[in-house]
């Protein structure tokens, strides 16, 4: 089983252009789809977070279910639910606007244990910001890697949400050591500074990096790198594109059995080209269609090796 640590929110998403363009609720949050993802590609999966009790926080969890990942790691409360307001460009790139003030996710505690059977478990966005529950998401981290897990990092960052760029940046190289794989986009790397090599150094076994259409590229501990184009099509907007890439690594990796350092360090050229097509194929299917909606195994042809 995957778990999938993190925030779960409602994306406004406008209908329209400008800026009191109509705004429709979906279901998002980078960690959400992440799950929802890896559910519909068919891998074991389980959401750990805290969802709020209203009816956003119903939807949320109904397409959980709906998608066969487990949802009884995922504490409940009385908060509203977080809200992100989306801003679409013309390239189909999304920035975002959050209200978090005294929602229901920021209040994560962290479970005495880990659901028995746990292969990997995936961190993330706003819930590794957002205090109390950022710290209760990093000491979950680093509990998880101390125990053998293998742990997933995207940063995924949303500048708008950290008061203090340099004190994010000096926490994120102590997330490192306890990091297994570290995937973000070449957006997130330029406002973290330092580069993969550096990251490595620090205790990721690889580190994949997102160019959009441009595609992914993998650096390993060995120094390999290998990098592989994206997948071209009409883009209708990019969200949930970067978590659908999280989710198809995580599924590739699990179904070679190379959730481990050392299984990553065996992959070779051959290996991680594939499981980056994999990826990008799957990225290119949730750009094709509005909103955070990943595709399902039987869309992309998966053979059970991704």
């Amino acid at each position: 089983m995957i778990v999938v640590a993190g925030e779960a929110l409602i994306d406004l998403v406008p209908q329209g252009t400008g800026a009191l363009a109509d705004l429709k609720p979906a279901l998002g949050g980078g960690p959400y789809n992440t799950a929802v993802a890896l559910g519909r590609l068919g891998s074991p999966t389980a959401f750990c977070s805290r969802v709020s009790d209203d009816a956003f926080g119903e939807a949320l969890l109904d397409r959980l279910r709906e998608t066969g990942v487990d949802v009884s790691w995922v504490a409940r409360g009385a908060e509203p639910t977080t809200l992100a307001v989306a801003t679409v460009d013309a390239d189909g790139s999304a920035a975002y606007s959050f209200y978090v003030e005294g929602t229901a996710d920021r209040l994560f505690r962290a479970p005495d244990a880990l659901p028995s059977g746990v292969r990997a478990v995936s961190f993330g966005t706003c819930s590794l910001v957002l205090e109390p529950g950022a710290t209760a998401y990093e000491d979950l981290m680093r509990r998880a890697a101390a125990q053998g897990v293998f742990t997933a990092l995207d940063p995924n960052i949303r500048a708008g949400l950290i008061p203090d760029a340099d004190a994010y940046r000096a926490r994120f190289r102590r997330w490192l050591p306890s990091v297994s794989l570290l995937k973000l986009s070449e957006e997130d790397a330029y406002w973290l500074g330092g580069t993969p090599r550096e990251w490595l150094a620090a205790g990721p076994a690889a580190v994949v990096v997102t160019r959009g259409g441009d595609g992914l590229t993998v650096f390993t501990r060995d120094g390999g790198e290998y990098s592989v184009p994206g997948e071209r099509v009409d883009v209708v907007d990019t969200i949930g594109a970067g978590d659908t890439v999280n989710a198809a690594l995580l599924h590739g990796l699990a179904v070679r059995d190379a959730l481990s350092d050392a299984a990553l360090a065996g992959l070779g050229a051959d290996g991680w080209t594939e499981l980056l097509r994999f990826a990008a194929r799957a990225a290119a299917v949730t750009c094709s269609r509005a909103g955070a909606e990943p595709p399902y195994a039987s869309e992309l042809g998966e053979d059970r090796k991704g």
